[in-house]
């Protein structure tokens, strides 16, 4: 029986949740989606520029 009062506490907690509107929610996935894209862009670069380095190790050829 306790699995059925955790669903009612959930539904209970569920219902004080303030939900984003629609351009609050826009505006949050623009800056997700941004800061993902400069993140995966940043380590791209910085993989990019490690490789060459160590490609161009003689010792490692």
């Amino acid at each position: 029986m306790k699995i059925f009062g955790f669903f009612k506490d959930v539904s209970r907690e569920m219902k004080k949740v303030t939900w984003p509107k629609g351009p609050e929610l826009v505006s949050y996935t623009i800056t997700v989606v941004a800061t993902v894209a400069f993140v995966a862009v940043f380590f791209f670069v910085i993989d990019f520029i490690i490789g060459q380095g160590l490609s161009s190790l003689s010792f490692l050829k």
